[in-house]
C-alpha cells in the first residue's frame, strides 16, 4: 500500500524547520562543547546556558522563515510559549546530559570522548521532542491567522445595473 502524498508546502516547511533546527542545534552544541570541555561549569548548567543561547536564533528563524510571520512578536502569545516549549526540551536534555555525564565520569571517560557523549545525550533529549514541537508550532503557536473578509462600507463601487438588463 503506497504512502499518502505529502503536500509540497508541508515538505518545504519541514525542510526549513529542519534547517533552523540544524542552526539552533549547532549553536547550542558549540556552546555546550566549549563549556563542558573547558569544565567552565557542570554539564547540566552548561546545557541550560547552551539551550538559552540556541533558543534565540531558533525562535526568530522559525517565526520569520519557517512560518513567514512578520512584524513584532507577541511576548505573551509567542515568545513565552516558545520559551516554555524550548525549556521543556531543556528539562529532558538536561536530565539526559546529567545522567550521561555521571555515567561517563564513573567509568573514567575523559576528554573528547566525554564531550561527545554529553553532546550525544543533548541531541537525544531534544530529538525526542522535535516532531512534537513542529506540530505544536504549526497548529498552535505560529498557525496562520485567517483574516476577516473585507466588506465595503459603501456600495458606490457596485454596478448600478445588472448585466443583461436595461439601464
Amino acid at each position: 500500500m503506497p504512502l499518502p502524498a505529502v503536500p509540497k508546502p508541508l515538505v518545504a516547511k519541514l525542510a526549513r524547520y529542519g534547517a533552523v533546527s540544524l542552526v539552533a542545534t549547532t549553536t547550542s552544541l558549540v556552546v555546550l562543547g566549549l563549556l563542558v570541555s573547558t569544565r567552565t561549569m557542570a554539564p547540566g548548567w552548561a546545557n541550560v546556558v547552551a539551550t538559552a543561547v540556541g533558543t534565540v536564533p531558533s525562535f526568530e528563524l522559525n517565526r520569520r522563515w519557517v512560518w513567514r510571520q512578520r512584524g513584532s512578536a507577541s511576548i505573551t502569545g509567542q515568545v513565552v510559549p516558545f520559551a516554555v516549549l524550548s525549556f521543556a526540551g531543556l528539562a529532558l536534555s538536561t536530565l539526559t546530559v546529567t545522567v550521561t555525564a555521571a555515567v561517563v565520569d564513573a567509568r573514567g571517560i575523559d576528554g573528547a570522548a566525554r564531550t561527545l557523549l554529553v553532546q550525544a545525550a543533548n541531541l537525544a533529549g531534544f530529538g525526542a521532542l522535535w516532531v512534537l514541537q513542529f506540530v505544536l508550532l504549526d497548529r498552535w503557536l505560529f498557525r496562520a491567522r485567517r483574516e476577516a473578509p473585507v466588506v465595503p462600507l459603501c456600495v458606490e463601487a457596485a454596478p448600478h445595473r445588472l448585466e443583461g438588463t436595461a439601464a
